[in-house]
């Protein structure tokens, strides 16, 4: 008669580091930025109406005054994908001079001059006294048939 040997030696061992890894693989939590508040929208942009032409060229963007909590920066990044980002500077709380203005590719604070990249929402010249320095607030964006629908 054949010997069968079972192989129980190791599971405690296993399910212990099953149980570990478990336990290990939870998410970090989405932090929100801590300056701006939440507001919620959604609104459709027909990019073939005039005032919408400016986003069917790469690189183009427009400000969308009556949404958000400053208005929202649309992108065109490169033909297809569009972008969306609050137009309130995110490194400190809404004040007067927190618009961003649009300077080509790029979006200005004219509180401190902060810049930022309307491609990533990165911001350029952080200042030393920013921990950490915050990005662009970002609203979703989908595109069906020329119609943008942007939504938080």
């Amino acid at each position: 008669m054949r010997e069968v040997k079972l192989f129980f030696k190791p599971l405690p061992t296993l399910l212990g580091v099953l149980f570990f890894t478990l336990i290990s693989c939870g998410k970090k939590p989405l932090e929100r930025n801590p300056f701006l508040p939440e507001v919620r929208f959604q609104r459709e942009i027909d990019l073939s109406l005039p005032l919408y032409n400016g986003l069917n060229f790469v690189g183009e963007s427009i400000l969308l005054n009556e949404i958000g909590i400053n208005g929202v920066i649309l992108f065109n990044l490169n033909g297809s994908t569009f972008l969306a980002w609050e137009a309130t500077c995110p490194n400190h709380a809404p004040k007067n001079c927190s618009k961003l203005t649009l300077k080509g590719v790029l979006s200005e604070c004219s509180c401190e001059g902060f810049k930022y990249s309307l491609a990533t929402g990165i911001l350029l010249n952080p200042s030393e006294t920013l921990s950490p320095p915050q990005g662009l607030l970002y609203y979703q964006v989908q595109e069906y048939n020329g119609i943008l629908r942007v939504s938080n």
